[in-house]
């Protein structure tokens, strides 16, 4: 990435609580890169090729438009947000964080963990929902979905606050001397955002060398205090729905980054070198295979949920067609741990039928009671969670 390196001095500072040695001044250098919309970009033939083979399989995960799949899509988003806090070392079992949503879903307290994963779910919703459907995307998109990221961070109280003082990635937690790298200094800061919010807008580059773009530089300003990686991950899923490449199911980019994630930060770094074209080739395989193992698991979730059906049909307490129960089963992909009231809200069936229907599905098999209680009860869908299991560790369906 083309930019300049700025020479800076971090100034003594005798009263810093941290031992001498970073007490003292010594000098830094912090990078600039060049704005977006300056940036010339040749692709050779077989990274372009590259390219266009991850767009259409993108666009072979989207096809897809049955209504009855939607519930799907709800399953990627919270897989790919999942991963993506995954990158950052946030991580909970999977049987653990579909317990905890469950919880959270009818207001019982659960851990500070399972709350950032939860804001990083509902930060995802906001930046392919609301963020991705303004007609101009701007810095306020952006300060939007990092306030939503970290609305129960221990550090909340940064949410939404464009950093006005030097932040660095490595080295110790007292200057930025030594750091791996060092971002531009914050009064560059504002207008980079600018520039990267007129890329997002653009079309002229394919949808792909677009978000891969994006993202590193979004990485390399680094304008945030924290929550920088979480929020430039969501940047890359806004522009593949506004460009129309992800409509309705989002490749779980994350999941495939978080299993090589020590090769991910080196793209990165690489980007802030001269290897543009290399970054632009790793982040176009990944998303290849993002969106075939997502296309893989809409196949085998789709078989899961047509076994069910069988289940009940078998169970000798098939209800009539129509019924609560079908409209359940229709849901539980969004909702692999599911409790009445979610059931209820999700299906729009009044809350009588929704516990006859829930009975009926425990009957023949297909959910499972998490608790003897008879508050605040939750059931799990057979062999779902075994599924978003290795859906999460990016191995394919068995």
């Amino acid at each position: 990435m083309p930019g300049i390196w700025l020479k800076r001095t971090w100034h003594y500072n005798p009263v810093l609580d941290a031992p001498p040695k970073y007490r003292r001044a010594c000098h830094y250098d912090a990078f600039v890169p060049e704005p977006l919309a300056t940036l010339p970009v040749q692709l050779p033939a077989t990274i372009a090729g590259l390219v266009s083979g991850a767009e259409l399989a993108l666009r072979s995960l989207n096809e897809t438009r049955d209504g009855a799949l939607l519930p799907l899509a709800r399953l990627l988003l919270r897989t790919e947000s999942i991963a993506s806090s995954k990158v950052e070392g946030m991580q909970l079992g999977v049987r653990e964080m579909a317990r905890a949503e469950a919880r959270a879903d009818t207001g019982i307290a659960t851990s500070p963990t399972a709350l950032e994963l939860i804001d990083n779910i509902n930060a995802m919703e906001l930046a392919v929902g609301h963020a991705a459907e303004v007609e101009r995307f701007g810095v306020e998109e952006i300060i939007a979905i990092h306030t939503r990221l970290m609305l129960h961070a221990p550090n909340k109280h940064l949410a939404g606050r464009i950093r006005t003082e030097q932040n660095w990635i490595g080295g110790n937690d007292y200057n930025p001397c030594g750091a791996d790298f060092v971002p531009p200094p914050s009064e560059e800061v504002g207008r980079l955002l600018v520039d990267l919010c007129g890329a997002i807008n653009d079309d002229l580059l394919s949808p792909l060398v677009q978000a891969a773009l994006v993202h590193a530089q979004f990485e390399t300003i680094h304008p945030f205090e924290d929550g920088n990686g979480r929020t430039g991950r969501a940047l890359v899923q806004v522009i593949l729905r506004r460009r129309a490449l992800a409509p309705h199911y989002l490749p779980p980019i994350s999941v495939v980054l978080a299993a090589a994630k020590g090769r991910y930060i080196d793209g990165l770094t690489a980007f802030r070198g001269d290897q543009v074209v290399a970054w632009i080739e790793q982040f176009a395989a990944a998303t290849g295979r993002a969106a075939r193992l997502a296309n893989a698991y809409i196949g085998a979730v789709h078989q899961l949920r047509d076994r069910w059906r069988q289940q009940l049909t078998a169970s000798g307490y098939a209800p009539r067609a129509g019924a609560a129960a079908w409209a359940i089963i229709d849901v539980l992909p969004a909702h692999p741990i599911i409790t009445a009231p979610v059931a209820t809200v999700a299906t729009g069936r009044v809350k009588t039928a929704i516990y006859d229907a829930i009975e009926q599905l425990v009957a023949a098999r297909i959910l499972v009671p998490l608790s003897e209680s008879k508050r605040n009860r939750s059931w799990e869908a057979t062999g779902l969670l075994d599924l978003i299991e290795r859906l999460e560790a990016g191995q394919l369906p068995v």
